[in-house]
């Protein structure tokens, strides 16, 4: 099996929704057989999935990841290139490419789109590998940004990159000792600013879009477990992990 694929697997069976229905799936297949293991599997469940949709406790978990660096603002220095790192699309004819990306790729390009206003000097460099769909992410991201008005002969692509350390080491080479901007979403920026840093790039680190925005009110609801806040744990956790592999290669 592709060393690739198997990473994906197995991160994606790590997951607490992955383990919350696997509990279940115990809990109903022991139901008659062993009702102690089915009941203890079937609470352990549900209060995964209650601590995962807790929004005190999911802000816990991704801020930490997010705030390590602040927001960009323009350099005094003229900047080289943008790099926006790969994320996920779903190709779909009749929609423009804006709508084909994902939150987490729209995102990215939106915050590089207004690190260049403040750069028109730069070129942007696209990433990301086409997995399963018929155009690599890389490309569906410059599509989008020409779209939303960046010249084409500023885009530069790169098609083949599977995740973070492989963009890396196929960007670098391209940016080493220039004035670097790398985009990607706030909690992934530290994972991804150690393998560019690895490589031999100081780049500018620039947070799109932290999922964690406190103003310091919070009404009753925000102690409801909610959806979105399953699927910020996911991602704060999906981190998790990808810094212990990080830690463990290096």
């Amino acid at each position: 099996m592709d060393l690739f694929l198997l990473k994906k697997i197995i991160s994606f069976m790590l997951m607490p929704l992955s383990i919350i229905l696997l509990l279940l799936f115990i809990a109903m297949l022991f139901y008659r057989l062993k009702p102690k293991l089915s009941f203890s599997s079937l609470l352990l469940a549900t209060t995964l999935l209650f601590f995962s949709s807790f929004a005190p406790l999911s802000d816990t978990l991704m801020t930490p990841l997010e705030n390590n660096y602040p927001a960009f603002t323009k350099s005094e220095k003229p900047i080289d290139y943008i790099i926006i790192l790969g994320g996920a699309h779903r190709s779909a004819k009749g929609l423009p490419a804006t709508s084909q990306l994902k939150s987490s790729s729209l995102a990215r390009l939106v915050e590089a789109v207004r690190i260049y206003h403040l750069h028109p000097e730069a070129q942007i460099i696209t990433s990301g590998y086409a997995s399963d769909d018929e155009s690599s992410n890389a490309e569906k991201v410059k599509q989008a940004a020409i779209i939303l008005g960046i010249p084409k002969h500023k885009i530069l692509t790169e098609n083949f990159p599977q995740d973070t350390e492989e963009e890396a080491q196929l960007i670098a080479p391209r940016v080493l000792n220039r004035n670097v901007v790398l985009v990607t979403s706030a909690s992934h920026l530290p994972r991804a600013m150690a393998y560019f840093k690895k490589y031999g790039v100081n780049a500018i680190p620039a947070p799109a879009s932290p999922s964690v925005k406190d103003n310091g009110q919070k009404s009753w609801s925000y102690y409801l477990p909610h959806v979105t806040k399953l699927q910020q744990t996911t991602g704060a956790w999906y981190e998790a992990l990808g810094r212990i592999v990080q830690w463990l290669k290096s």
